[in-house]
């Protein structure tokens, strides 16, 4: 147990290739990786600050300990992954942040079954038009009041790619783009430490984690969006390959 400042921040493209962080809500607490903490109401945005690093069109949205993140294009966006049960408020204000709204997700993937990524779909299905998507093994663990389309390895949805990343739960799943090499890992990556595999403690299978790793390091990876952590946007294939060595 360790005490630590939640804060709410979405990082987006600010021109340039550089990425603007904007603080949405700011708060205490104390947890556990893996617990939920409350997300808590939006306070008004403070000025944004630049950092190195481009995410392209992905922008991400930190609900305290988990992200979620936002791929917008045009009039049309994907969301992968959900937080925790209100992560909805969060979600809705990077939307908003970014120049878009509700309206605009027609695709809604989550990584995996379990609480701090799936626990705000029940938040955020009723405010969408979107088709909801899970691995194939976790998707019968999932709650949800509409139906969640089963996805598989080498699967596409909204131009990117399903890569099957079993080990933290048997149908935990990944999602790559290969235009830009941009790898949102859920779970199956954590950059808290530096760059690791998933957390022993949550995960199914040891050994389906490992393989998944060397299976991602084996992808043309540029940038590396976990569930937990910063964004890896320096070196990120070096540091995916040096850990896939180790696993």
């Amino acid at each position: 147990m360790s005490d630590f400042r939640l804060s709410r921040r979405l990082l987006f493209t600010a021109g340039s290739g550089a990425l603007g962080v904007t603080v949405l809500n700011t708060l205490t607490g104390c947890s556990t990786s893996e617990s939920s903490p409350s997300t808590g109401a939006s306070a008004p945005a403070p000025a944004t600050s630049a950092v190195q690093g481009s995410l392209g069109d992905w922008q991400r949205v930190n609900l305290s300990y988990v992200s979620a993140y936002l791929l917008i294009r045009g009039k049309e966006s994907l969301i992968v992954d959900t937080g925790t049960p209100g992560s909805e408020t969060g979600i809705g204000d990077a939307l908003k942040a970014a120049g878009s709204d509700w309206s605009t997700v027609k695709h809604v993937i989550l990584t995996h079954l379990h609480d701090d990524h799936a626990g705000g779909l029940a938040g955020v299905s009723p405010l969408v038009s979107a088709k909801l998507y899970a691995g194939d093994a976790d998707v019968s663990g999932i709650l949800s009041d509409k139906p969640l389309t089963a996805l598989k390895d080498g699967d596409e949805v909204f131009g990117v790619r399903i890569v099957g990343t079993p080990g933290h739960t048997l149908g935990h799943i990944s999602i790559f783009e290969p235009s830009t090499g941009v790898l949102v890992a859920g779970d199956a990556l954590r950059n808290q430490n530096g760059l690791e595999g998933s957390a022993p403690e949550y995960t199914a299978n040891l050994q389906l984690a490992a393989s998944s790793v060397k299976k991602m390091a084996g992808l043309d990876v540029k940038v590396i969006l976990p569930g937990h952590g910063d964004p890896v946007t320096d070196g990120a294939a070096d540091k995916l390959k040096q850990l896939a060595a180790s696993v």
